[in-house]
């Protein structure tokens, strides 16, 4: 184990632990949204409602600010003034766009509506998906600043606080559902009230701005002075933002894909409740079903690659490109050692985790969900390894080469949603979906170490499919046959689910024991506080 890998593990360590609150959290809000809304039709409208600030944020300036900007932000730092002047004048310049992005989105919101759930026009979800879009648009303010200070932060060397913030804001929700659980609603899209609407958006809106509250005094510790700054001519700034407007490309490219997504999964609910199919199998669904798959990803892939980026800008600014590759390659096989069990333990026990977490709703749409998340099992490593990568690009501060990358990863997936959509039943249409997005990261991931390359980076597919191949068999050979033995095992679906997960966990520790796996046994031994001679 090497100093800097030590050094972005215990700095991943803390990241982690609040983004495992922040997702236990999340997960107690998504428990609740389904056990008010419901994974059917009223549940799709709030989501997408509530999925369009994420749309348009990312599509306007999110990229920019949770990757781009941080090499500038290291540069900054060095200044005379420690970066205030530079990181105001992209501050004011940021709200500036933010403010206007929500001010036009709120107007506009019918349009959106129409754009990515056409199946509602004319029916009642869409007034009611256009409600709840005008009381979420705002997060997209509070979503930017956020991203912004936390980028800040980051440069700094605080990464906890990020991490952590967003708890808060999912307790403020959580009040939210809560008190709508404990009336115990019984609501459909035709009998929830605009008053019970409104709240509901509102206090969606409201967890955002109090997470970035939680932040401000995280900066006002770093010395940093942030002034409305509005003297945009400078060549820095310039260049920072020539730089986000390729972001901006990178995010359009996105999300058309995500626009294929949420128009095929909201069709496909239309035709199965047209076919009296009581199943929820539209976006609500696939959404839940992603919220599962994110986490260990979140966890861990996000964790270490937030450490490990201002390490990386620094190794290029200092013109050490072989260390920029060791790096990416370590971070990669560090990820590998979690990331593999999580892959297949979603693939294997998909339903049962499903079943053990939504325990508010029928089975058959429990079971639906845990589908949809073994779908999305094949996609989790090329999806985090692409991560990494694209990592080492923005080391490079080469987001041009992201946009190839990432208009290839979204053509293969369109392309196969909509395959997906015309080949099977409106039943499986959301569970197709969920395999074609995860093959799409398959060529994602190709094309982006093969960009790397442009840098004298290379890293083989060849040695991580290697090593993660040696990872899966040693989880793999636990994991089965407690598939094969889990319906036989007593106790309802948490007890099994506990089993399971225990006892594969523990017998892969101990197969990467006795098969000396060192990456296994090293980061064991920094996460228990020890380091290895």
């Amino acid at each position: 184990m090497t100093a800097s890998q030590s050094h972005i593990i215990n700095s991943s360590k803390v990241m982690a632990l609040g983004t495992i609150a922040s997702r236990i959290t999340g997960l107690i809000r998504g428990l609740l949204l389904v056990a008010v809304l419901g994974t059917t039709l009223l549940g799709d409208t709030y989501n997408i409602a509530n999925t369009m600030p994420n749309i348009l944020y990312n599509l306007i300036i999110g990229g920019a600010l949770t990757a781009v900007f941080v090499p500038q932000f290291v540069r900054a730092l060095k200044d005379a003034d420690g970066g205030s002047a530079f990181i105001s004048k992209l501050f004011t310049a940021t709200l500036v766009l933010l403010g206007s992005l929500v001010l036009f989105s709120v107007l506009f919101a019918p349009l959106l509506v129409r754009l990515f759930a056409s199946s509602y026009i004319g029916r009642p979800e869409f007034a009611l998906t256009t409600l709840f879009m005008r009381y979420c648009l705002p997060q997209i303010f509070f979503m930017g600043l956020f991203a912004l200070l936390g980028q800040v932060a980051n440069a700094n060397n605080k990464f906890g606080p990020m991490m952590w913030a967003p708890v808060v804001n999912n307790l403020v929700v959580i009040g939210t559902f809560g008190y709508y659980l404990s009336l115990s609603p019984h609501w459909s899209v035709r009998t929830i009230s605009t008053h019970d609407a409104t709240v509901l958006g509102i206090g969606t809106t409201l967890g955002y701005v109090v997470q970035v509250l939680v932040l401000i005094p995280v900066i006002r510790r770093t010395g940093l002075k942030l002034r409305f700054r509005f003297d945009w001519r400078d060549p820095e700034l310039k260049k920072s933002l020539h730089m986000a407007s390729w972001t901006l490309i990178f995010a359009a490219i996105s999300q058309v894909g995500y626009l294929f997504t949420v128009n095929l999964s909201t069709h496909a609910a239309i035709a199965a409740e047209r076919a009296h199919i009581t199943t929820g199998v539209g976006f609500t669904p696939y959404n839940n079903a992603y919220f599962i798959f994110i986490l260990p990803h979140s966890i861990v892939t996000l964790s270490l690659v937030t450490a490990l980026l201002p390490h990386l800008s620094q190794l290029v600014l200092e013109k050490k490109f072989t260390f920029v590759r060791d790096q990416l390659m370590n971070t990669i096989r560090l990820v590998g050692i979690m990331i593999v069990p999580a892959s297949i333990g979603f693939l294997l026990f998909g339903p049962l985790i499903a079943r053990s977490l939504f325990f508010g709703i029928s089975t058959a749409d429990a079971n639906y969900v845990g589908f949809v998340l073994a779908g999305f099992s094949f996609g989790l490593l090329p999806m985090s390894i692409n991560l990494i990568a694209l990592r080492g690009l923005n080391a490079f501060e080469n987001v041009r080469a992201q946009v190839w990358s990432n208009l290839v990863m979204n053509i293969a997936s369109a392309v196969l949603s909509v395959i997906a959509a015309l080949v099977l039943p409106a039943h499986w249409v959301t569970v197709g979906l969920a395999v074609a997005i995860s093959a799409s990261y398959f060529v994602g991931v190709s094309a982006t170490l093969r960009l790397l390359k442009r840098y004298e980076i290379h890293i083989r597919a060849g040695e991580i499919f290697a090593f993660y191949s040696k990872l899966g068999a040693l989880f793999a050979l636990v994991a089965i046959p407690l598939r094969l033995l889990q319906p036989h095992l007593p106790g309802g679906n948490i007890p099994q689910l506990s089993v399971v997960l225990g006892v594969s966990a523990l017998g892969y520790l101990l197969a990467a024991k006795v098969f000396k796996v060192k990456e296994v046994s090293g980061v064991l031994s920094l996460l228990a506080g020890r380091s290895e001679r």
